[in-house]
């Protein structure tokens, strides 16, 4: 018996943090093991790579450089942690995965798409997540949420353009997907945002 693999998806601001705890919280109210972990990071190996790719650098980062890091630290991310443990029969509840990739660096970054497909066959092969909830927000409001929190990290200093082709990406692959995506509204209610995740979480047991 192999674990499920949930991800939660959202552009800056969007609640994946206070949502993260209320979907662990869910789960071991069920009785389901779950290892919740990040990218990029996620293994001590690959958090090295996050503060590369979150830190503010003196030289411009290729965005190509910036493709290449994200999927050697999931490369590693996957080998370390994620495959043993839904082998071993236990829930992997990631903030971030594939999907980031593709809004962030194809959509953000206006890299070529093909190539991140092509990485994405490489480093995971057939694996995809069960489910994977998307917190939708505006991006200026995100972003005023962001700021909120205290100093950016190298993403948060983006444009409101970047923002705006990440979401679109986001919500284009969910479109293009409905079986294994949630779009989530991430501006309501607080209630209202988990009863729905809830829902589709519902859908996994």
């Amino acid at each position: 018996m192999t674990g499920k693999f949930i991800t939660l998806e959202g552009g800056e601001g969007s609640g994946k943090t206070t949502n993260r705890q209320f979907i662990e919280d869910w789960l071991k109210a069920r009785g389901i093991a779950c290892v919740v972990t990040r990218e990029p990071g996620g293994t001590p190996y690959a958090e090295k790579i996050r503060t590369l790719l979150l830190d503010h650098q003196d030289e411009k980062v290729d965005p190509l450089a910036e493709l290449l890091l994200i999927f050697a630290a999931r490369a590693q991310h996957l080998a370390s942690l994620i495959r043993p443990t839904l082998a071993a029969g236990t829930w992997v509840l990631c903030d971030r995965f594939t999907d980031a990739t593709y809004a962030y660096q194809g959509g953000g970054r206006q890299l070529d798409m093909t190539l991140v497909a092509t990485l994405e066959h490489l480093v995971q092969g057939t694996l995809q997540p069960d489910l994977t909830l998307v917190l939708d927000i505006d991006p200026a409001v995100g972003m005023a949420r962001a700021s909120r929190r205290g100093s950016l990290d190298r993403f948060e200093v983006e444009q409101t353009a970047f923002f705006e082709r990440v979401r679109a990406t986001y919500l284009a692959r969910a479109a293009a997907n409905p079986a294994r995506y949630r779009v989530v509204e991430a501006d309501a209610s607080l209630d209202c945002v988990q009863a729905h995740i809830a829902a589709a979480l519902e859908t996994l047991l």
